[in-house]
């Protein structure tokens, strides 16, 4: 496993990104015809590299100002316990740090693994309960319909 791996502040491409979140278990996670759209939403991103190949990921989104949501953070599993996930997770609450012009409200969905890596940067539950669901156009187009 190597250290010599550099940060590099810009958004993954689609193609980085798939090989990346593949390499973590996120098959399914992601519609390929909608990805490049979804990576251009992006509003901070940050890559790790070692040379020409990109060895993990992340990104936000949100409006820029107020709201920021740590996405998609993912290292090659080959380079994980390195620190790369540290030192892109630190490079991004930096980045969002010089975009914020007032506090601003973080937030990330986590695994259970990830868990205390983002506690140790700070991330707590708190009271708040993370909620989501996933919506399907087709299917919310013929509910309306």
């Amino acid at each position: 496993m190597s250290t010599d791996w550099t940060l590099t502040d810009r958004v993954p491409t689609p193609g980085e990104h798939r090989r990346l979140a593949e390499s973590v278990g996120w098959k399914d996670a992601f519609d390929q015809p909608s990805l490049p759209a979804s990576l251009a939403g992006s509003s901070l991103g940050v890559v790790a590299s070692i040379g020409t190949q990109v060895i993990g990921m992340g990104r936000v989104v949100g409006d820029g100002v107020k709201y920021f949501y740590i996405q998609d953070v993912a290292v090659d599993p080959a380079h994980q316990g390195a620190g790369v996930g540290r030192a892109i997770l630190e490079r991004l609450v930096e980045l969002i740090a010089r975009a914020a012009p007032a506090p601003a409200f973080v937030a990330l969905f986590a695994t259970a693994a990830g868990e205390p890596l983002y506690r140790s940067l700070g991330f707590e539950s708190g009271d708040m309960t993370g909620m989501f669901t996933i919506i399907d156009p087709a299917v919310a187009t013929e509910r309306a319909g």
